[in-house]
Formats: structure tokens, sequence, C-alpha cells
């Protein structure tokens, strides 16, 4: 499986980023519940663990949020890698906004 490894820097307090994370991830399921299935997350103090279906296909992967920034990694499924850089920029971009 292709690999996702990204990092976004905050200048929020972790429970602040820890909170807006959670509160995007509830958003997702909503916005995305005719594509995605199965978002399963679990938090323990700055670390999530997720996985869903997206389309069919498992995703799965860490968030990490640290004093300075966040740490996003994940496996994608093969039929992703062709969108790889799409994929990662779009997480990137969100999480600059979500972070502000």
């Amino acid at each position: 499986m292709p690999k996702l490894s990204l990092a976004v820097s905050h200048s929020l307090t972790q429970e602040e980023a820890v909170k807006r994370i959670k509160d995007l991830l509830n958003e997702i399921k909503t916005q995305f519940a005719g594509k995605i299935s199965d978002l399963h997350e679990e938090w323990h103090e700055h670390t999530g663990k997720f996985d869903f279906s997206a389309m069919g296909f498992p995703v799965s992967g860490t968030l990490t949020v640290k004093a300075s920034q966040v740490e996003i990694s994940g496996n994608l499924p093969f039929a992703a890698m062709l969108l790889k850089g799409k994929i990662e920029t779009a997480i990137t971009d969100r999480a600059k906004t979500l972070l502000v």
C-alpha cells in the first residue's frame, strides 16, 4: 500500500488542535457519507488512530498532535496511488486552514 506522511505546523494548544481535528472528522462523516463508510477513530490523549472505507477501499492511519505540528501518516489503497499528490495537497491545505 502507498504510504502517506505529512506534517502541518500550528500555533494552537495541543488540546485545541485535537478538538479541531475531531470536529473535522465528524464533519467528514456527514459531508462524505455517500463515499466514506465505517469511519472509526480512537484517541489516546494527543494521538488518534483512524480507519474507514472510501468507495470500497480501506484507508487507515494515525494523527499525532504535537506542541507545534500535526503529523499525519497513513496507508492508501493502491487504487489511489495515481492521486497521492492531490490527496496530500488537499489534506495539507485543509489542515492549514483548520489549524490557523
